[in-house]
C-alpha cells in the first residue's frame, strides 16, 4: 500500500478527504497528525509538506498538500465514479464552481465562529464580545443562506442529481461550527434536507465515525491543558 494520508479528523478538509477515500474504497494508510498537539509542526510533518498543514499525502516518492488537490488527484487516478468529479463539463464547472468560493466563505466564516466560540476563551482566558460573536454568526449564515440559494436551489445535491466532491467539502465545513454548540441546520429545511441526503450517500456509520472528534471537541477543549495550545497564539491553527 504505497498512498499514505496525513490527517486529524477534527480538521474539515481531513475529514473530506477521509471520507472520500473510504467511500470509494481507495486503499491508503492513515498516519495521524495531531493538530491540537502541534505536530503539523514537526520536522517529521514538514518532509511530507513544508507548508506544515494537514491533510497531506504521499503516493511513493510523491507529496501532494491542499485538501482540493487531494480530492481531485484521488479522483482521477483512482477513476472514482464519474458523480464525484463529473466528465460532463457544464457538470465539472459547477463542482469547481462550489470549491472555488467555499475557502473565503463557508470556510472561513465556519472556523471563525468555532473559535471565537470554543477556542478562543480557552487559548486566551477572555469570552469574545457580543458585537464580534455577532459579526461572525452574521457572515456564517450570509454563507449559508449562498449555499441554499445558489448552490442547493431545488437540486438534490450541488450538481445536480448526484452527489459529488462538491457536497462532501460543503458537509464538512458546515459541521465545523455545529463541533462549537451551534445548530446551523435550526431553521433551515432546505439545508437540514441536503444534509440528511448526503449523510445517506456517505453512510451513517462513516459520517459518525469521520465527524465524532469535532463533535465532541467541546469536552475535548474543556479538559485541555491550556500550556498545549500556546503555539497556536502567534500561529493559529486553521483548521
Amino acid at each position: 500500500m504505497d498512498l499514505e494520508i496525513y490527517l486529524d479528523l477534527i480538521s474539515q478538509p481531513c475529514r473530506s478527504v477521509y471520507i472520500f477515500a473510504k467511500t470509494n474504497n481507495i486503499p491508503f494508510e492513515l498516519k495521524k497528525v495531531c493538530l491540537f498537539e502541534g505536530e503539523q509542526y514537526g520536522e517529521a510533518f514538514a518532509k511530507i509538506n513544508m507548508v506544515r498543514k494537514a491533510p497531506a499525502i504521499k503516493d511513493g516518492d510523491f507529496c501532494l498538500s491542499e485538501s482540493i488537490a487531494i480530492l481531485t488527484y484521488m479522483a482521477e487516478k483512482f477513476q472514482t465514479p464519474d458523480h464525484w468529479y463529473p466528465a460532463d463539463l457544464k457538470k465539472r464547472a459547477r463542482v469547481n464552481e462550489y470549491l472555488s468560493w467555499q475557502h473565503m466563505n463557508v470556510r472561513m466564516h465556519g472556523c471563525k465562529v468555532f473559535w471565537l466560540r470554543l477556542m478562543i476563551p480557552k487559548l486566551m482566558g477572555v469570552e469574545v464580545s457580543k458585537e464580534n460573536m455577532d459579526m461572525a454568526l452574521e457572515d456564517l449564515n450570509q454563507s449559508l443562506n449562498i449555499i441554499e440559494e445558489k448552490f442547493i436551489q431545488d437540486k438534490p445535491f450541488i450538481a445536480g442529481e448526484h452527489i459529488s466532491m462538491a457536497d462532501l467539502v460543503a458537509i464538512a465545513e458546515i459541521m465545523q461550527p455545529v463541533g462549537s454548540g451551534l445548530d446551523v441546520f435550526e431553521g433551515r429545511p432546505k439545508l437540514s434536507a441536503w444534509q440528511e441526503r448526503v449523510q445517506a450517500e456517505i453512510g451513517p456509520e462513516l459520517f459518525d465515525e469521520a465527524h465524532q472528534g469535532i463533535l465532541g471537541s467541546q469536552e475535548v477543549v474543556r479538559t485541555m491543558d491550556s500550556s498545549k495550545l500556546e503555539k497556536f497564539k502567534l500561529k493559529p491553527l486553521y483548521m
